[in-house]
């Protein structure tokens, strides 16, 4: 469920670092107010709103989920998935997918999906999986 930086919309990297830039700006006031008390060197000043910056960069890779209002990166990562069901879903139960376990739904609720058994996740709505049953078994 890994997303390459290259796949993540503008619109979250515009969002981070507008919600990024009033950190630093605190940061680089601090170390202003901080010079009229103690005589702190100018490279040093430098130093800490370079590493400030750096760590954003850093960071970037295991935080811009969070930045996703809309959570449709995940969801379309989570489409097409395959999973397998740790419990009797009729209609709903829960499922194992990529190592995490899910609560889901059967999207066509005609036949129960019996523990064991290969899912498929059609859609996505919050945290619940919508999945329909895959043809093979797997014990």
């Amino acid at each position: 469920m890994r997303a390459r930086l290259r796949d993540i919309p503008g619109r979250i990297y515009l969002r981070y670092i507008l919600l990024n830039i009033p950190a630093l700006v605190a940061i680089i006031l601090a170390l202003i107010v901080a010079q009229h008390w103690i005589e702190v060197p100018i490279w040093l000043s430098l130093a800490i709103v370079f590493i400030w910056f750096i760590k954003d960069i850093i960071l970037f890779p295991f935080v811009w989920r969070a930045y996703d209002r809309e959570g449709h990166a995940g969801s379309r990562l989570m489409i097409g998935k395959r999973g397998i069901a740790r419990e009797r879903l009729a209609p709903s139960g829960y499922v194992l997918v990529e190592g995490e376990l899910w609560k889901a739904e059967i999207v066509e609720a005609d036949q129960p999906i019996e523990s064991g058994h290969l899912v498929r996740v059609a859609r996505i709505e919050g945290l619940k999986l919508f999945v329909i049953p895959e043809a093979s078994k797997d014990n």
